[in-house]
């Protein structure tokens, strides 16, 4: 039997040469952090995981509950 959090996969994305093109759209296990990295004062930084309900967008929601309603069609 498939879950729904068997479907879902993130996918961490950048590039060396030009960061800007991929920006982060939340920085997360910043605890651990090297001090001499500086995250930007307007940037979303969580200490360890954020919540998906308030970081994600309507868009992301939306498909992540595509994502899991075709799960559980699929697992009964």
């Amino acid at each position: 039997m498939h879950m729904p959090a068997d479907h879902i996969r993130f996918i961490r994305v950048g590039t060396p040469d030009n960061p800007s093109l991929l920006p982060s759209d939340v920085h997360i296990s910043t605890t651990t952090k090297q001090d001499w990295v500086i995250l930007p004062p307007e940037d979303q930084v969580d200490e360890e995981f954020y919540d998906s309900e308030t970081t994600w967008s309507p868009e992301s929601k939306e498909r992540r509950g595509v994502v899991q309603e075709a799960a559980v069609l699929e697992s009964s």
